[in-house]
This record gives structure tokens, C-alpha cells and sequence, in this order.
């Protein structure tokens, strides 16, 4: 099989840009909050089609409270070879009807619109480059299959299941969530998060007759928001953010329960199972107050584990080719390539260069953006990553 370079899968893809657009605002035209079931069917349907031409055997996985699914593998494949996962999502946090609002328009090399950064021009990307490949002829050594879900937005609690299914059969897994910062930084390391609900059971008591008779579960809970507070560490990456509180009935009255909903953000496994475990330990000191403490950490940390820091130098020198200044950060928050690190290498940012994730300034730059997608065909076309590294 003849070497393809860089630069020519570049030139290839730069040829192509006026086509790079129009699926991307197909893709956009679709919308597809991640709270609308129905919505999200036309976006998996024009996935589906292009996948389908390109020779991927589709299988749509049902959601139980989304739009579900699609996990493509090729219908042509070698049996005893690795697999690599192409992974990425096509819900939006933008609801039906915000293209009214916010257009998808191009003004030379950027790219305004709904979810066109985070993530359709991802999956555009994932298609291109599988389409460059089948242009040069090229088959991978490690088989790629795709995994898209409908629920990334918000938590992806229905599809993780499958995702770390996968993932523990995969040798790699590349991640198109969009890059890090204009500059377009690739995620080498993302913050685990955990959401937790403290409710704090107390006595109802007339506050000017007999406050005596009660147990302020508003007192109880300003005790919680300090030991919960004590637990942020700036040195080591924790943040606990008690982002909403409630409780009580009325001024005169001693209130009888309290809330507090708290953000819970770590760099590291090894923090996130002592956080949890100190929030959960948390005990009342009000006499009459008891805690009832709920939650756990849904994303686990990305960690620059011995097998991702591989994925990311194979990833630096392939950049090279490219004449691509490839940079690495770490993001506050999840993604599904949290999940997949658990399991196998996994490299994340490696979408849209752009700007505005979840902003009304959504935009994505074409041109680097296509440099992104050269970098994601010559990724595609390496050898396995060595596991022993692991």
C-alpha cells in the first residue's frame, strides 16, 4: 500500500472545504437538543446514510429516554485485528427553534451556528476523514468503528453502558469533542465531576413562642456548606461548588428541612473516591438534625495515564507532517473520553479548532479545522498503541 503524507491527505481535504461545509450545515439544520427524542432522529439519519455509503454496517441502539444511538463497524473486515473508536456525540444544548436566533452563516473562514463546535464538526470530521482514506485506497491496520450518542449533554447516563463496553474492547479511542481554547489545544487530561444533593431533616418550631422546641435545618445545613467548602484544594485541581441551597418554610418559623445541591470537580481518581467519601461521611451537629446525603461522581477523571501520554506523542509527531504546532491542556470538564480512559488509550480534543462551546458565539474555523482532519486520517492509519504501557 502506497504512504500517503500529511500534506496530501491535507490538500485532498482542502479541496473538498466547500463539501465540508454543506454536511456540517446539514448536520446543523438538524437540530437536536438532547431533551427532544424525536428531534434527534433526522441528525442520526444523515450519519447513518454517509457511514452507509461508506461501507459501515449500522446498528441503532434504542435509548430509553433519548433519541438513541448508532454504532457503525465496517461491513468488510478483517477478523483478529485491533479496533479503534471514533467517538462523539450529536445532541446539542440548544433548544428547537434557536436557529431562529442564531443562523448558521459562513463568513470566510468561520463558521457561526448551533452545535457546529460542539460537536457536528466533529462527526463531519470523522466522516471526511474516513472518506480520505477510502479516496487514497487505504485500509487501517486497526479497524475503526464509530460511537455516537444522543444524551453527551447531559451526563450521558443512558449511553455510558455501551461506551465502556466498547471501549474495553478497543486499543484506542479517539475523541472529536472540539478542541481547548481557540488556539485549539488538545484535552490530554479533563476533570471528573460528581453531583451531590445534601437534605438536612430537622423540627418546626414558632420562632418567637418557642424556638427551643425546634432544630433549625437551616443552621444544620450553613455547617455542611463550611465542611463542604473546607474540602476545595486550588494546589491539587478540587473544586466543591455548593451551587444551589433552599430550605425553610417562612421567617417566623424554624425550619424544618433544608437543601443543598453541590459541583463536585477532580483531577484524579484517587480524589474523586476521597471526596466522595468525605461527603458522604458528613454527619449533623445541630441536636436535632439528621443528613440525608445522595450522589457520586458520574464522569471519572481523564488522567495522563501511560498509554494516553503514547496516544498523544504518536498524535505530536504525526502533527509534524502537518506542520501543525500541537498544544495540550486540561479541561474542567467531562466528556465520554473520561469513560473510555478507564479502559484503553484515549485522546480527546481532537475536534473542531473554534471558539463559544455552549455560547451564543459558536463558531468553528474551516481551515484549521481541516488541518484537524488530516491529523485524524494519518491517526487512523497508525499502528497499535503497545498496552504494556499502560
Amino acid at each position: 500500500m502506497q504512504h500517503t503524507t500529511g500534506k496530501e491527505y491535507l490538500d485532498h481535504l482542502l479541496a473538498r472545504k466547500g463539501d465540508f461545509i454543506d454536511f456540517l450545515k446539514q448536520l446543523t439544520l438538524a437540530e437536536s437538543p438532547s431533551d427532544v427524542a424525536e428531534a434527534q432522529i433526522d441528525v442520526r439519519a444523515i450519519i447513518a446514510d454517509r457511514l452507509n455509503e461508506l461501507g459501515f454496517a449500522l446498528i441503532k441502539i434504542a435509548g430509553r429516554k433519548h433519541g438513541g444511538h448508532l454504532y457503525a463497524r465496517p461491513k468488510q473486515r478483517l477478523r483478529g485485528r485491533n479496533h479503534q473508536m471514533l467517538l462523539g456525540h450529536f445532541d446539542t444544548v440548544w433548544p428547537l427553534g434557536t436557529l431562529n436566533d442564531m443562523p448558521f452563516v459562513v463568513e470566510g473562514n468561520v463558521v457561526r451556528g448551533p452545535g457546529v463546535y460542539d460537536m457536528k464538526g466533529g462527526i463531519t470530521q470523522i466522516i471526511f476523514a474516513l472518506e480520505a482514506l477510502e479516496y487514497f485506497g487505504h485500509e487501517p491496520s486497526v479497524t475503526p468503528v464509530l460511537f455516537t450518542n444522543s444524551d453527551e449533554e447531559i451526563g450521558s447516563r443512558d449511553s455510558t453502558r455501551h461506551i465502556s463496553r466498547l471501549a474495553r474492547r478497543m486499543n484506542r479511542v479517539l475523541v472529536l469533542e472540539p478542541s481547548l481554547g481557540p488556539d485549539g489545544r488538545l484535552k490530554t487530561a479533563r476533570k471528573g465531576g460528581g453531583r451531590f444533593t445534601v437534605r438536612v431533616k430537622g423540627k418546626a418550631a414558632h420562632a418567637g413562642l418557642d424556638p427551643h422546641r425546634g432544630a433549625s435545618a437551616i443552621l444544620e445545613l450553613s455547617h455542611v456548606v463550611q465542611a463542604l467548602f473546607a474540602l476545595n484544594d486550588a494546589e491539587r485541581g478540587i473544586t466543591v461548588n455548593v451551587g444551589q441551597i433552599e430550605g425553610g418554610v417562612r421567617a417566623n418559623v424554624v425550619a424544618p428541612e433544608s437543601t443543598a445541591v453541590v459541583d463536585v470537580r477532580v483531577r484524579t481518581q484517587s480524589d474523586a473516591e476521597r471526596i466522595e467519601k468525605a461527603i458522604h461521611g458528613l454527619t449533623a451537629s445541630v441536636p436535632g438534625t439528621k443528613l440525608e446525603i445522595e450522589g457520586r461522581f458520574g464522569r471519572p477523571a481523564l488522567e495522563p495515564t501511560p498509554r494516553n501520554r503514547q496516544l498523544w506523542n504518536l498524535a505530536s509527531q504525526l502533527a509534524a507532517e502537518l506542520d501543525l504546532d500541537l498544544n495540550e491542556g486540561l479541561a474542567g470538564g467531562g466528556s465520554d473520553g473520561n469513560t473510555t480512559s478507564l479502559y484503553t488509550a484515549t485522546l480527546d480534543g481532537l475536534g473542531p479548532v473554534g471558539d463559544g462551546a455552549h455560547a451564543t458565539h459558536e463558531s468553528l474555523y474551516v481551515q484549521e479545522t481541516l488541518g484537524r482532519t488530516a491529523l485524524l486520517a494519518l491517526l487512523l492509519m497508525a499502528p497499535p498503541i503497545e498496552h504494556s504501557l499502560a
